[in-house]
């Protein structure tokens, strides 16, 4: 049974940095995308960021550019989320996302959890301010 295993959340103040890994384990699969997702209380879950696997292109919503970088170490199986000069409401649980189906690349828009067929369990990020 594949799985993703987030890590790296926890309580920082504004202004700070917090790095978030997803490592992939158990049965091995191809991945064509990766994503970081995230869903604040009382919140849909929204996109943050993707990076095509192969490719290494990158996407990112528009509220954390230039803040947050998707980085991957495909030797690890591993994805990264590196998040700079975070703010209070960056606060929410954050999830990491395999495209093993292609959907992303094939049907476009990298930043709709459709795209997704495995999931992590998520890790807490609170920015105090």
């Amino acid at each position: 049974q594949a799985q993703l295993v987030e890590s790296g959340g926890g309580l920082v103040q504004a202004g700070g940095s917090l790095r978030l890994s997803c490592a992939a384990s158990g049965r091995t699969f191809n991945t064509y995308a990766m994503g970081w997702f995230r869903q604040a209380p009382g919140k849909e879950r929204e996109f943050v960021a993707a990076i095509s696997w192969s490719g290494g292109s990158t996407y990112y919503a528009g509220s954390v550019k230039r803040r947050f970088t998707i980085s991957t170490d495909n030797a690890k199986n591993t994805v990264y989320l590196q998040m700079n000069s975070l703010k209070p409401e960056d606060t929410a649980v954050y999830y990491c996302a395999a495209d093993t189906n292609n959907f992303a690349n094939f049907y476009g828009n990298y930043g709709l959890p459709s795209r997704y067929d495995y999931w992590g369990q998520g890790t807490q990020v609170t920015v105090s301010s």
